[in-house]
């Protein structure tokens, strides 16, 4: 719950995480795209059908989040720290999107049971690889 809470303590973290909804909308709007394309002509299994949408999202996302989200520039390092919490998001959100089949939701709508649990999760995540350190020396210059 304190992590949370110092996500929002400032106008401009909220401003912030207003982005973050706004470009994991997108990203969000990109992966549910391609799945459902997929899975609806039955392309490819559904499992399938999920990453190659969740990795299309996520290099629009990386982009997105850069810029957008956290105003700064895309770096080889960011990248990493992006794709390692992605990593970890993946395996949640498959997780979560085969329980939920399992527990009979429809398998159009499970996608977007999974975004609600994710996206919290993931924001969190993400603000440490693109803040942590520049916030950090900022408190380190001021001791």
């Amino acid at each position: 719950m304190e992590i949370i809470k110092s996500v929002f303590h400032s106008k401009s973290k909220r401003y912030q995480f207003i982005r973050y909804c706004t470009v994991g909308s997108l990203a969000a709007g990109i992966h549910y795209g391609v799945y459902f394309v997929l899975q609806e002509y039955e392309l490819v299994n559904l499992n399938i059908a999920y990453t190659i949408g969740y990795a299309t999202s996520f290099i629009c996302n990386f982009f997105m989040t850069s810029y957008f989200t956290f105003r700064s520039n895309p770096s080889l390092k960011k990248a990493l720290g992006f794709g390692g919490s992605h990593l970890v998001n993946y395996l949640i959100h498959m997780g979560l999107f085969n329980l939920f089949l399992s527990l009979d939701v429809n398998q159009e709508i499970a996608p977007l049971f999974v975004l609600a649990v994710a996206v919290p999760v993931n924001f969190v995540m993400l603000r440490f690889v693109f803040k942590h350190k520049k916030e950090q020396t900022a408190v380190d210059t001021a001791n």
